[in-house]
Parts: C-alpha cells; sequence; structure tokens
C-alpha cells in the first residue's frame, strides 16, 4: 500500500498517516504481558518560562490565566514550586513503595538547581529521561540554537546521574530539526516526541533509522487544566482503568500486545489528592494479570533487540516495526 503524498513546502519529517495500518507486528513483551504500561513522572519545574528569564510568565501551572509579560507571575511561579518542594516527594514514595520503575522526564535546568531529585532518580533505578534543557518551546529556535541547549542538557544529565540520556522529548512542539539532531549527537535510543501510536516504530531520519516510543496527551494529567477537564481525581483514574482494560480486553480478543503512557506532573498529580487516582490506578494494574510496568528506555531497548522477531510477510504496515531505512 502506498503511502499518502503531500506537498511539503517546510524542512523536516514527513508525515505517515497509515503506520502500522490493519497489520500491526505481533509483539511479544517480557513475560508474555498484555499491556506494559510506561509511567512518565514530567519534572519541569524551575525550567518553565519565568520573567527574570525570558521577560514572559508561563501559563501552565494551577490555572490558565496570564499575569500580562510586563510584571511577574509570582502565583504562577508557586504553583511549579508546589512540584520540586513537595509533588515529585509524594509520587517518588508512591511508585517507590509499590516498587514501580517510572521514567522521569526531567528538564536538565530543573534538575541542576534541585540535584537531588537526580540523586533520587539514579538510587531509586528509574530512567532519567531528558525532557529539554528547559520546558520552552524549542520549534522556535534555529537548528544551531537547538543544538546549543541538547548539548547543554546532556551535560547536565552526564554530570549529575552520571550517564548520556538515552531518551529524550520537548515541551510538546519539537521543530523540524529535532529528531536529526538527535541522530546527529549520536547517544539517544529513542524520542518520545510523538503521540501518533500505542506501539514503538523507526522513523527514517535522513536514512538511518530512529526509534519512537510515542508518547500521550490523553492518559495524562494536563486534564486536569485542559478542557475538558478532570472535575476529581476519580475521572483521572477512571479514565486509566477503562483505558487499560480495553487494552487488556482487544488482546484477549485476538490483537497484539500494546504499550500504555501514563503522563503525570510533579505540580498537578504531586497534589495529595490527585496522587489518589495515580496510587488507585497502578494498585488496579498491578492486580491484573498480564499487565506489567517497564520504563521507557526499557521498551525502546526490548524493541530494538527482539524487532525483527515480530515482521510480517503480507501487506505493509508490519514490516514497519523493523529498523530498516526508507520503510
Amino acid at each position: 500500500m502506498a503511502c499518502a503524498s503531500f506537498n511539503r513546502k517546510s524542512p523536516g519529517p514527513a508525515r505517515d498517516l497509515i503506520g502500522y495500518g490493519r497489520n500491526p507486528p505481533a509483539v511479544v513483551w517480557p513475560n508474555g504481558e498484555r499491556v506494559v504500561i510506561s509511567v512518565v513522572i514530567n519534572y519541569e519545574a524551575g525550567a518553565e518560562y519565568s520573567f527574570d528569564e525570558d521577560g514572559r510568565n508561563d501559563t501552565w501551572g494551577e490555572y490558565s490565566y496570564q499575569v500580562g509579560p510586563e510584571v511577574r507571575d509570582l502565583g504562577t511561579e508557586t504553583h511549579f514550586e508546589f512540584g520540586s518542594r513537595a509533588g515529585i516527594w509524594r509520587l517518588a514514595r508512591l511508585f517507590d513503595r509499590l516498587g514501580v520503575p517510572v521514567s522521569v522526564g526531567a528538564c536538565a535546568a530543573a534538575l541542576e538547581v534541585n540535584p537531588e531529585v537526580a540523586e533520587w532518580i539514579v538510587e531509586a533505578g528509574h530512567e532519567p529521561l531528558a525532557h529539554g534543557y528547559r520546558w520552552t518551546e524549542s520549534s522556535m529556535l534555529s537548528r544551531e540554537d537547538e543544538r546549543e541547549e541538547m548539548g547543554r542538557a546532556v551535560e547536565i544529565f552526564e554530570r549529575l546521574t552520571g550517564s548520556h540520556p538515552r531518551g529524550w522529548y520537548l515541551r510538546s512542539f519539537p521543530s523540524v530539526h529535532t529528531r536529526e539532531l538527535l541522530v546527529e549527537e549520536g547517544g539517544f535510543l529513542y524520542d518520545s516526541d510523538s503521540c501518533n501510536d500505542e506501539l514503538p516504530y523507526f522513523a527514517d531520519v535522513a536514512g538511518t533509522p530512529f526509534l519512537v516510543v510515542p508518547y500521550s496527551k490523553v492518559y495524562n494529567d494536563t486534564r486536569y487544566l485542559l478542557e475538558p477537564t478532570y472535575s476529581t481525581p476519580r475521572h483521572f483514574f477512571e479514565s486509566l482503568r477503562v483505558g487499560l482494560d480495553y487494552l487488556c480486553r482487544e488482546v484477549d480478543e485476538g490483537g497484539v500486545p500494546k504499550m500504555m503512557t501514563v503522563g503525570l506532573h510533579e505540580r498537578w498529580s504531586g497534589q495529595a489528592s490527585r496522587a489518589s487516582a495515580v496510587r488507585d490506578f497502578v494498585e488496579y494494574a498491578l492486580g491484573q494479570s498480564g499487565v506489567g510496568f517497564m520504563r521507557r528506555v526499557d521498551i525502546a531497548s526490548w524493541w530494538v533487540e527482539h524487532c525483527h522477531e515480530w515482521q510480517k510477510s503480507g501487506p505493509a504496515g508490519a514490516d514497519r516495526a523493523v529498523a530498516a531505512p526508507n520503510a
């Protein structure tokens, strides 16, 4: 089946609206899991837009009201500070107590001002996942400036965690150069800047296959702020639970195993009431057969090591699971 063509007027990756189509790969997860859950804790406090650094205020605190750029927004600043002072530690206690591995998508600048968080990530065996240098729009940067920020982020991660980050994703809006820069940098295994699938896949970057582990804006606590909003934490829990149930049932009815990404933020899900939704979902998932939790780097490594075993002959689609340039 031929991919649809577009009259492209801009640089960057070509769109792929087909993906695996009707023939997704017959994935086999570790221990034969039906669904693997990837929890990503976004750690952004101190890396967001701020009056002092950017001459503007961020809008992603506890509410969407924006103070004009001519004055400093202390209210939003303190909403972010809750995440680094209290929220991240509540989530840390929760996941460590339940023995669930997570990926902590941290902005390098945020880790630099609170290195104790980096210490916890490493000591607890979680994944230090690079969430850019700061929580700002890299899509607005020149290629050279984006390369410089990426290098700065890598240096901070190596210094604070002792290793090069294997994964990368930005504040919702990667640039047309981001994936090319990741391949050029050479130390990354995957990125999570796409939200277009429920399984990893390889993207062709100028003839080089590069792994994408898709993210999710649906199974995400941003819905406490974005309409339609979660009125109570139970709405978030129910959204996660029914999503997992549906994925498991699809597998039981003959579908292929899937990945479910859950996105959390320290300043939102780190609040005591909202943490209850996270706790209830994790405990529910742990009680289901054929459901496991994996760090994103482990999902990526497993995919690279085993994807060739899942290739199918037949209509286009499943073969895209295998790292083949220009697939």
